[in-house]
């Protein structure tokens, strides 16, 4: 799976436990490190849990991925390091605090694909 779909994967599943404020940020031509930044708020931390394991949990289950380091479990920021892309699930009172979205105000926000709408089928 190419980085760019592995990032909007992680939006999905963050999704999936009601994340809040989720960006994806391409910051391929601002670092040598990665190639995405996820990054989602949760609103306490069972919540944050909630979301590390749904990503966590899908990726190993589904994808056979797994995180070359996770770091934060039972704080207020938690980090899981799949190498092309990091994500961050941070409670609000974090995120504002360090603002990564500041930090890394040149890279480029990626927005999810927008859904196919089904043609209708009307008989005549």
């Amino acid at each position: 799976m190419d980085s760019k779909k592995l990032a909007l994967l992680c939006r999905e599943l963050a999704d999936n436990k009601k994340a809040e404020d989720i960006v994806v940020l391409d910051v391929r031509k601002l670092s040598s490190v990665t190639d995405y930044f996820v990054i989602a708020s949760g609103t306490s931390t069972p919540h944050l849990r909630a979301i590390v394991e749904e990503i966590h949990g899908k990726l190993r289950d589904d994808h056979d991925l797994r995180p070359a380091r996770s770091d934060g479990g039972g704080s207020s920021w938690v980090v899981l390091d799949y190498f092309d892309v990091i994500v961050h699930v941070m409670h609000t009172e974090a995120r504002e605090r360090y603002d990564l979205e500041g930090l890394w105000g040149d890279a480029k926000p990626v927005n999810p694909p927008k859904p196919r709408k089904k043609k209708s089928t009307t008989e005549k």
